[in-house]
């Protein structure tokens, strides 16, 4: 059993498909790489056929069926003692997971989530007032004092994961993981991460519309399952 299953949902990435899983596959640590590819049209599937590393798993959906049920592809493959998801553009950086589990090792956390916004936010204006607004709703819904709710890095057990029986399919699946963590008292440590925010030009995906969803997910965790 590997030490760490990295799920690598996919779709349209073809310009960094290959670096990112190299990129994954240098990290000094004992793992495996599952990406699922959500039905790429632009040539991501030909890359990833080409690829061939002993660790890499890859899954072929046969639609467009969005990052949430990549994601829970993924767990339902994956057979390593911790889970962390992993963008498949250049965003976050692979070499923060070994810092990541530095803490979770230590025995004092359940979940270690890689906030991007300690030293101020980066990247496109409005997803900095859009991760701070719901940073906020969350914080206050939920009575937590994160810096960074939406951020992709947040390493677990898989057996956490699994407890928290996921259901959302889009981008939400980020939000239902904080709620219901936070719903179970989860003891959640946020630590600095990389980060290197694209552009809508250079091929970032989330919409505004997204984040209307996420607010939906929020209120439906806390009040209503």
């Amino acid at each position: 059993m590997p030490l760490l299953s990295v799920i690598v949902p996919v779709y349209n990435e073809a310009k960094t498909i290959k670096q990112i899983i190299e990129k994954i596959h240098s990290v000094d640590i004992d793992k495996e790489i599952i990406v699922i590819d959500n039905c790429s049209t632009d040539g991501t599937q030909k890359i990833l056929r080409e690829l061939h590393y002993d660790n890499l798993i890859i899954i072929y959906h046969s639609s467009n069926r969005g990052k949430g049920a990549s994601f829970l592809t993924g767990l339902d493959n994956a057979k390593g003692e911790y889970i962390v998801v992993q963008d498949a553009d250049l965003e976050y950086d692979p070499g923060d997971y070994l810092r990541l589990f530095e803490v979770i090792k230590s025995g004092g956390y359940d979940m270690v989530s890689g906030a991007r916004f300690f030293e101020g936010h980066q990247g496109l204006l409005m997803h900095v007032a859009g991760n701070k607004f719901l940073t906020f709703i969350l914080n206050s819904l939920y009575g937590g004092k994160l810096n960074d709710c939406a951020t992709c890095y947040k390493l677990a057990r898989r057996e956490v994961y699994n407890s928290f029986a996921l259901e959302k399919t889009g981008f939400d699946i980020d939000f239902e993981i904080i709620c219901k963590a936070l719903r179970k008292k989860l003891r959640i440590k946020e630590l600095q991460v990389s980060y290197h925010p694209r552009s809508y030009k250079e091929g970032k995906k989330i919409r505004v519309n997204d984040a209307f969803w996420a607010i939906l997910t929020m209120f439906k965790y806390r009040f209503w399952r």
